[in-house]
């Protein structure tokens, strides 16, 4: 690989805790509490490095928009709470989280969903999770890359691009696919860029390029997290999402992100009783695969014999076995391969409708904004094609979504006719074989879980012969992140899979 990092990542931060040390570019978010604990390391500090560390990368792999010019002032006064208050804030407290670019915020930074047509617009209000993570005390570092318009805007997809930031890259494999939407925050996680990301997810979006960035990501039950001031696609599938190194880190910020929203009220109500008294960390059990049901659905781990996949994933299975895990394969999910068929299953029927509706809305709401249609941006895009690489990735989704006419008769049936298929489908070979899950390949289940709006959990499961990760998904029926959590954590534990991208790597440690 060329050299193209600066002199600045020949060498990293070390952190003195008693005897030992901890680097800050894999410190959890515990080893960040512990340093704040011991006067070892200070919010202040952190964000600088992260600053830094983005500076250094992100030419290189394009993970991050925009850096908040006021995260320093609130990492001070995060360290000047922790002093008064000795300490006892919380795990998120004085943590730096970069938020993907759809996900609104009150102040100097800009939320585009990737689009220079929304440069300069002013939300009127943080978005409910970002509120959300204030109050835990966290400073937002910035906003994440993202595919552009959460990668609802032609057919082909932009595979990590955004007019506003640029071709992402995978930090394992500069020429892999990085995937998206939420592909920012994933290569952010896992180059370090920040402790914490948030990711969207509509029908793969935080699944897919936290997989192959070899990172943990949560896709919540709909309405877990609240969707008010995020850039919509979808009110029946849309959901928010942390993207972290480890499922530990990522339960901590599920944590503080899940609950009522007045301003997502219908949704946050109806999904309030899935959340467990005491939180979801109680289910971070070493023992989390004992006694569970877990499917393994055919027609995903079509991998031939001797490869990297087949070998792996085999061992992972009996690897579950072995802590007290029922694993039953061969299991067909009924019309897997009309649910798989979103051009024509009714899923893009209903998502074109409920994308102008949902995101006229979203601009009317705004305080300042260029753009207050779906109409107005696809003008702008025609008077910007240089920049918006029209010619060669289009806009067809838009043009198809502006000339629909709201939810009528034909949006109703595709809606009924994909709540049928998730019924029949999924929901119905769970219940039937009492599953507490079913594993996939990395996103391969989104499709599937998407037009239920039922969660998922990613966890790093190996890497190619040619070095792309990839992961394994645990989903489940609504309101299954317990039993999600209990697995993709013990898991996690007795793999112990994720390892450092080289392209961000170096051994050297340096005393602060």
């Amino acid at each position: 690989m060329p050299r193209l990092l600066p002199a600045l990542f020949a060498s990293l931060v070390l952190l003195a805790t008693g005897a030992n040390g901890f680097r800050i570019e894999e410190a959890s978010l515990a080893t960040i509490q512990q340093g704040f604990g011991n006067g070892s390391l200070t919010s202040v500090q952190l964000v600088r490095f992260y600053l830094d560390r983005i500076r250094g990368l992100n030419p290189l792999l394009h993970a991050v928009i925009e850096v908040n010019p006021d995260a320093l002032r609130h990492a001070a006064r995060a360290d000047a709470e922790r002093r008064r208050s000795s300490g006892a804030d919380g795990l998120l407290h004085g943590v730096p989280v970069l938020l993907k670019d759809n996900i609104g915020t009150r102040d100097a930074l800009n939320t585009t969903a990737g689009s220079l047509a929304l440069l300069g617009s002013v939300p009127p209000r943080d978005a409910g999770v970002v509120s959300r993570l204030r109050r835990a005390g966290a400073v937002v570092l910035g906003k994440a890359n993202m595919e552009e318009w959460a990668n609802f805007r032609s057919l082909p997809g932009t595979d990590g691009w955004s007019a506003r930031g640029g071709q992402a890259r995978n930090p394992y494999v500069l020429t892999a696919s990085p995937c998206g939407s939420s592909t920012g925050s994933s290569i952010a996680a896992a180059a370090s860029m920040a402790a914490v990301t948030l990711g969207t997810e509509t029908d793969g979006s935080i699944l897919c390029p936290a997989s192959l960035n070899s990172v943990v990501g949560i896709k919540p039950t709909v309405g877990l997290t609240s969707r008010a001031g995020v850039v919509p696609i979808s009110p029946r599938q849309d959901t928010i999402g942390p993207i972290c190194r480890t499922v530990t880190d990522a339960v901590h910020v599920l944590d503080a992100i899940v609950g009522y929203d007045a301003l997502d009220e219908a949704a946050t109500v109806a999904a309030s009783k899935y959340i467990p008294h005491g939180g979801y960390a109680q289910f971070l059990k070493k023992g989390g695969l004992q006694g569970k049901r877990i499917g393994v659905p055919n027609g995903f781990f079509n991998y031939a014999n001797g490869t990297v996949q087949h070998t792996v994933y085999q061992q992972h299975f009996y690897r579950m076995w072995l802590q007290g895990a029922t694993v039953i394969e061969n299991l067909d999910i009924e019309n897997l391969s009309v649910i798989l068929d979103s051009l024509n299953n009714g899923e893009q029927i209903a998502l074109v409708a409920e994308f102008k509706s949902s995101l006229n809305s979203y601009l009317s709401d705004l305080s300042n904004s260029p753009v207050r249609s779906l109409a107005q941006v696809i003008d702008f895009n025609n008077a910007h094609p240089v920049e918006e690489k029209l010619k060669e990735i289009g806009q067809l989704i838009l043009l198809v979504s502006e000339n629909t006419t709201g939810i009528g008769a034909m949006e109703k049936a595709a809606i009924s006719g994909l709540n049928k298929l998730s019924a029949d489908g999924l929901e119905k070979l769970m219940k039937e074989h009492e599953l507490d899950a079913v594993v996939t390949p990395d996103s391969a289940l989104a499709p599937v879980l998407a037009i239920g709006g039922m969660p998922a959990i990613t966890v790093p499961a190996g890497y190619s012969s040619s070095g792309v990760p990839f992961g394994l998904s645990f989903g489940g029926l609504r309101g299954y992140e317990p039993r999600l959590i209990e697995m993709a954590y013990a898991f996690e534990q007795i793999t112990n899979v994720r390892k450092t991208p080289r392209s961000c790597h170096s051994s050297a440690k340096v005393e602060m």
